[in-house]
Parts: C-alpha cells; sequence; structure tokens
C-alpha cells in the first residue's frame, strides 16, 4: 500500500485541504481523508490525471519534418497525409513498439494519467499480414511495459479508400481489413490485453465514415457489445463533400440518423458541423475527443465547444498526431480558438467555475467514458491516477484554487508536473519518468535507423 498526503486536492466534491490518499496493492484507491495528519508521502497539490483519449502513436517520429512547403500550393492535411503515407512504409514492429513506448513516456511527463491508442498501423508493408495478426497491437502492450501508462488500446478497423468503397491505395494497405480479418485480429488484441495489467482495457474504432462500410456502421454497436467506440468524424471540408455526394447527407447527420450513437462512443475532432448538428450530437451523449494542437497544425478547424458544452455535451482531449504532447497546451489552444472565433475572453467559464476548472474536470470526466477506465476523480475505488502540481513553482505562487489551474494551463507550462501515477504506478518523480534515459536512448537509435525515410 502507498499513502499520499495533500496540502491541497481537488476531489469530486472540489478543493480539499490536508488530503490523505491510500493506494492499496491493486493500483485502486482505498481511502480518502480530509483534514488528515501529514502521513506518506507529502505533495503540494493532487489532481486526478486525465486520459490522453486519442493517439497515433507511430506518427511522433514525424514531428516537426512536415513544416515545409510542398509542391502543391494548397498544402493541406491531404498533402500532410501523403506524407505520413510514405513514411509509415518503413516502420517495423520493433519501431513502432520504441516509438510508442517514448509517446507514452511523454504523456505520463505531461500529467496524463492513462491513453487511448486508435491503433491502424495492422500489416506489413504491401498488406501482408504478419504470422500473428495482432503482432503490432502487442507491440502497443509492450511499449506499456516499459512506460507504465494505463492503456485503452482500440484496434481500427480501415477497409476502403473512400465512401465510394474503392480499394485502399499503396499508402493505406498496412491498415486494410475486412471485417472477418479485421474479427481475427480484435479477438487476438483482446487475449493479449486479458495478460496484461488490470487496468489495460480494450475497445474497437471503425476508422471513418470513408473508411468503412454504411451497412457495418449501422451494425457496430451490435457487432461490438462491450466496451468504447471510438471513430474519426467530421474533421475536414473534403470529407464533408465525399459524405455528402455518395451517402446523401453530412457526416454528423449521416451518423445520427444511422448509427446507434450513445455514450460508448467518442467522436474525433467534429469540427465541420452545423450549429444544429452540434447540439444534436452533444444531446445523444457521444463524446467528443478533441486534439486542439493537432486540429491547429493540420488545418482541422474549430470545433464549437461554447455550443458544445451549453448543451451538456461530453469532452475528451487527446494528442493525436502527437507533434505536441502537452496537457496544458491542449486546453488553452481549445479555449484560445473559441476567443479567436467569436471575439470574446473566458467564453468557457461559468458562474461557478472557472475555464481552466470547466476544461479540466470535463476532459476528466469524459476522458474517463471515453477510455472505458474508472479514473478521473480521487475518490475510493477508482483507479489511482493521480498528477501533482508545483505549487512552489513562480508560476502559481499565491494562487489557490482554481486560479492555480489557470495559472497552470494558461500561464505555465507541464513542467509544473512533478509527480504521476497510473493505476497506483509511481512513474514519473520530480518531472521525470523513472525510465527516461533508457527509453530516450532506444528512442534516438530508431530515429537514426529512419532517417532516410524521414
Amino acid at each position: 500500500m502507498q499513502t499520499i498526503w495533500a496540502k491541497t486536492a481537488l476531489l469530486p466534491t472540489g478543493w480539499a485541504e490536508n488530503v490523505r490518499v491510500d493506494i492499496d496493492s491493486a493500483g485502486r484507491i482505498s481511502a480518502v481523508e480530509t483534514d488528515a495528519t501529514a502521513t506518506g508521502q507529502p505533495v503540494p497539490m493532487a489532481l486526478p490525471a486525465p486520459v490522453n483519449a486519442h493517439s497515433h502513436a507511430f506518427q511522433r517520429a514525424m514531428a516537426g519534418l512536415t513544416e515545409q512547403r510542398g509542391p502543391d500550393p494548397r498544402d493541406s492535411f491531404w498533402t500532410w497525409r501523403q506524407l505520413m503515407f510514405r513514411f509509415l512504409d518503413r516502420l517495423t514492429p520493433a519501431h513502432i513498439e520504441t516509438i510508442t513506448a517514448f509517446v507514452q513516456m511523454e504523456m505520463l511527463e505531461a500529467g496524463y494519467g492513462a491513453s487511448v491508442e486508435f491503433h491502424y498501423l495492422h500489416h506489413q508493408p504491401g498488406g501482408a499480414h504478419y504470422d500473428d495478426i495482432a503482432e503490432t497491437s502487442q507491440r502497443i502492450l509492450a511499449a506499456t511495459a516499459q512506460s507504465g501508462i494505463g492503456l485503452c488500446l482500440l484496434p481500427v478497423h480501415y477497409q476502403y479508400g473512400g465512401c465510394d468503397g474503392r480499394g485502399l491505395t499503396a499508402g493505406q494497405i498496412r491498415f486494410g481489413n475486412g471485417m472477418e480479418d479485421f474479427l481475427r485480429l480484435h479477438d487476438g488484441a483482446a487475449l493479449a490485453i486479458k495478460a496484461a495489467g488490470a487496468d489495460a482495457a480494450i475497445g474497437v474504432a471503425p476508422h471513418s465514415l470513408r473508411a468503412v462500410g454504411p451497412s457495418d456502421l449501422r451494425d457496430y454497436a451490435a457487432a461490438f457489445p462491450h466496451g468504447p467506440i471510438h471513430m474519426h468524424l467530421a474533421e475536414q471540408r473534403a470529407e464533408v463533400d465525399e459524405v455528402l455526394q455518395h451517402w446523401g447527407a453530412r457526416p454528423v447527420t449521416w451518423a445520427l440518423d444511422n448509427m446507434q450513437l450513445d455514450a460508448r462512443w467518442c467522436l474525433i475532432h467534429c469540427t465541420q458541423m452545423t450549429p444544429d448538428e452540434t447540439i444534436a450530437l452533444a444531446q445523444s451523449g457521444a463524446i467528443a475527443g478533441l486534439c486542439p494542437i493537432t486540429e491547429s497544425s493540420l488545418g482541422d478547424g474549430i470545433f464549437d465547444a461554447v455550443r458544445w458544452l451549453d448543451h451538456d455535451g461530453a469532452i475528451a482531449i487527446g494528442s493525436d498526431s502527437n507533434i505536441r504532447i502537452s496537457l496544458a497546451e491542449e486546453l488553452r489552444t481549445l479555449d484560445y480558438s473559441q476567443r479567436l472565433r467569436d471575439g470574446t475572453r473566458a467564453a468557457l467559464a461559468t458562474p461557478g467555475k472557472s475555464t481552466g476548472r470547466r476544461l479540466f474536470d470535463d476532459m476528466l470526466a469524459g476522458g474517463a467514458k471515453a477510455a472505458g477506465r474508472d479514473a478521473g476523480r480521487i475518490a475510493v475505488g477508482a483507479w489511482a491516477d493521480i498528477l501533482t502540481l508545483d505549487t512552489t513553482s513562480e508560476h502559481l505562487w499565491g494562487r489557490a484554487g482554481d486560479a492555480t489551474l489557470d495559472a497552470w494551463i494558461f500561464a505555465g507550462d507541464d513542467r509544473l508536473v512533478r509527480d504521476v501515477w497510473s493505476a497506483g504506478r509511481h512513474m514519473v518523480r520530480d518531472g521525470k519518468h523513472i525510465a527516461r534515459d533508457g527509453i530516450v536512448a532506444a528512442y534516438k537509435q530508431t530515429i537514426d535507423a529512419l532517417k532516410d525515410a524521414l
């Protein structure tokens, strides 16, 4: 058993002082006591560690290499995607494992307690299956053994090259599975999850309306009755036009009319929605999986967070392409996008909560749902996903309660994160992952091996 004693902690009931948190040998919180005598490991401020709800880990190795203007004067998401396709043809399972461990280490150091890996790089270059069709899924799990992060693995179903059912391009062929092969892959990944830690979980991800046929999408919730279901939705204008042309409705409207959307679903991006679609999707109970840094990088558009939250929509936050892994910056970017679009300030604050507090509370709750993980709260029975902030820093000095969260998100950065526990595993100490040196050395060797592709 471990014990943390926090001078200040954010509990489900609000801010509390002198909080003792006991963690049992399984990694769950076994007791929480306020106004407690100092004992165990003292920390200045304890917060629930949120879930990183959307990651393509392998893309981290591309960070900083796609900022030159390509031959197309209208460089966009689609030209970036072609660069990504060329890069991934060089990746081996060993590369995937090493890059993923590095990404998960960075997530923990940023304050995330768990990761949802939207994993679609399944096969060999050319599309042939590995001897074990779930080989690369097992490599994602092997990475968590190094990083210690909590994991929800989402094997991705990717069958078509577009809404017209065309075949996959050379760049997509490593992703591709018909439903029969995908079920075998998912079963193999599920067996590997069972052999992993008790807090590892599995869900499923039909990649998008472009990559899975309408008949399968209509039946997805019934075909996979347990666990989270994630899908990219309404990310790009060209995607909206394609779905409208071939399926007769905009992506969000089609999904609402044809799929059993509820709280099991996490729909990623949703940056191309009408006001009516925003309200209807929020009221369905589905979670909006937002990745503001990547959405900014790729020019996806601005999610209508003001309207969404005003209609009680749930949100989760992810790092997607992992071009920059920063919990504080994701929230700051989301809020600033609303201010820039609308010419307002503090648009996401409420009379009872500051901007930072509202965003942080909402990402905790939505991320836990999106991962199917009993976390996002410092409470008895929950997984001990906990982060601490250094309130002795000049950036937080003299701040208390919600103002501390606002100062971290809007004036500080993730260097203020000092400790992180994931299901009771104390993986970040004094701001540094306990296995950082070895993980970074292996990552550098992988980058050296891939330098020609990069």
